[in-house]
C-alpha cells in the first residue's frame, strides 16, 4: 500500500497523514469513506450466524431503565417490528472472505494491531449506552442511519453493577448521524453512544490493544519455554529450536554449607542461586520476536481452516497459473528474517518472496516464482496448503 496516496477511506487524507495526526489522538468523521458502501452480508445473515455455535454474538436491550444482555447463540431473536434491541457478531471477518477483504482495507496500521470486524444490527432506537472502548475502532455505517454522540471528557466512571459497562455521566460533545458508507474514527477512551434510527447495520474495524500486564506476562512465558527447552524437556512440547541462552542446565549445590539450628528457614544459598538463575535469562529482542511473533498470529478463536480438494504439487509441478492466496484466517508476519504463521514459528526464513506473501496476502503464480523459491519455501509453502492455511485459486 503507498501510504503517500490519498484515500476516500481517510476522507482524502494519506494513511501517513491520518496516522500521523489522528490516529490515538483525535476523532475524525469521513463523509462517504466507502462511496455508495452496500453491505455483503444481511441483516438476515447476521441473525443466521448468530446461531451458530461458533459465532460470538451477544443480544443487548432495555427492560424499562435497566440494560439487559444475553450471550448467544440465539434460536431466536425478538421481532424486527420490537424496537430498543441490538445484536453484536464478533469476528465476522473469520467466516466471511468479504468481511475480511473488507478488514484488510485497514492494513496501513500494522497487522499486529489489527484485530478483528464485529457487525451490529439494530431496530430503531438500539444501541449498547454510551461507553467507552480501551481501543481504536473505526465505526461503518452499513445499512440504515445510526445517530453517534461523542464526547472527549476525562470523567469515565461506570454505574456499578450491570452487566454492560455503562457510562455514569455521559457529555456529549458532538453529534452525527451516519449514512451508509459514512465511518467514524474513535481513540481510545473517547466517549460515545449510538442509536439506530430505523434497521440500522454498524460494521466495527477494532484494533487489539495488549495490557503491559499482558506483554510482561508473555515475555515472562516465552522465558520459560525457552529455559525448559534449553534444559532437554522431554515432553513433545517445545518442538521449535530454543532461542540462544543460558542452558541452566546444573543442578543447586551448596558444599560446604554449615549445620543449621533452624531447619524451617528459607537458606540464603538458595535465594541467591535462584536470583542469579533468573538474571542469566535474557530479555532481548529475539525473545520478544518469539513471544510477538507466535502470541500476534494465533489464530482467532472462530478461524476454521479447511483445505482445497485439490492441491498442486508445489515440489514437483509447480503452478504456471492462477495465485497462492492466504486463507481469510491466516496471520502470518515477519520480522527479519524470523517468520511466523497461525501461532508458530515457520521454520523457513522470512525471505522476500514470503515478507511479499504475508504483505500482499498474495502471490501470483508464474515460472519466474517457481524459480525464485526454493526447495523448502515450496515444501512450507504445500504444507500449509495442506493445512488449508494457504490456497491455489486458478
Amino acid at each position: 500500500m503507498n501510504i503517500d496516496q490519498p484515500l476516500a477511506l481517510l476522507g482524502g487524507l494519506t494513511p501517513k497523514a491520518f496516522m500521523r495526526h489522528h490516529w490515538q489522538r483525535k476523532p475524525l468523521l469521513i463523509r462517504q469513506a466507502i462511496p455508495g458502501y452496500r453491505p455483503t452480508l444481511s441483516i438476515a445473515d447476521i441473525k443466521q450466524l448468530a446461531k451458530r455455535d461458533e459465532v460470538e454474538s451477544r443480544l443487548i436491550w432495555r427492560d424499562g431503565q435497566a440494560w439487559k444482555m444475553k450471550k448467544g447463540p440465539f434460536s431466536r431473536l425478538p421481532p424486527a417490528r420490537q424496537p430498543g434491541w441490538t445484536l453484536l457478531a464478533q469476528s465476522v471477518d473469520a467466516h466471511d472472505d468479504a468481511t475480511a477483504r473488507l478488514l484488510h482495507q485497514f492494513r496501513f496500521i500494522s497487522d499486529a494491531r489489527l484485530d478483528d470486524a464485529m457487525i451490529s444490527i439494530a431496530t430503531d432506537g438500539g444501541g449498547v449506552g454510551p461507553h467507552f472502548d480501551s481501543y481504536d475502532v473505526f465505526l461503518l455505517q452499513a445499512h440504515g442511519q445510526r445517530k453517534w454522540r461523542i464526547s472527549c471528557q476525562d470523567d469515565l466512571s461506570l454505574e456499578p453493577g450491570l452487566p454492560l459497562k455503562i457510562l455514569r455521566d455521559f457529555r456529549p460533545e458532538e453529534e452525527y448521524v451516519l449514512e451508509p458508507g459514512d465511518m467514524l474514527y474513535l481513540p481510545p477512551h473517547v466517549a460515545h453512544d449510538g442509536i439506530a434510527q430505523g434497521d440500522c447495520m454498524t460494521i466495527s474495524i477494532g484494533f487489539r490493544a495488549p495490557t503491559m500486564a499482558a506483554l510482561a506476562r508473555g515475555m515472562l512465558d516465552a522465558a520459560g519455554d525457552q529455559v525448559m527447552a534449553r534444559i532437554g524437556d522431554d515432553s513433545g512440547l517445545y518442538a521449535t529450536p530454543p532461542l540462544p541462552g543460558p542452558a541452566l542446565a546444573g543442578v543447586f549445590k551448596d558444599a560446604g554449607a554449615p549445620a543449621t539450628e533452624a531447619p524451617a528457614a528459607l537458606p540464603d544459598t538458595l535465594i541467591q542461586a535462584s536470583l542469579r538463575a533468573a538474571h542469566s535469562v535474557r530479555f532481548d529482542e529475539p525473545l520478544a520476536t518469539r513471544f510477538l511473533g507466535q502470541w500476534l498470529t494465533e489464530p482467532s478463536a472462530a478461524a476454521w481452516f479447511e483445505p482445497q480438494d485439490e492441491q498442486p504439487d508445489l515440489a514437483n509441478a509447480f503452478p504456471r497459473h492462477g495465485i497462492l492466496e492466504l486463507d481469510r484466517c491466516t496471520r502470518l508476519m515477519y520480522r527479519g528474517r524470523a517468520l511466523f504463521i497461525n501461532g508458530e514459528v515457520a521454520g523457513i526464513p522470512a525471505s522476500a518472496l514470503l515478507r511479499r506473501l504475508a504483505d500482499e496476502r498474495v502471490l501470483p503464480c508464474t515460472a519466474a516464482l517457481d524459480k525464485r523459491l526454493a526447495q523448502g519455501e515450496k515444501q512450507a509453502l504445500a504444507g500449509w496448503l495442506a493445512e488449508g492455511w494457504l490456497h491455489h485459486r486458478p
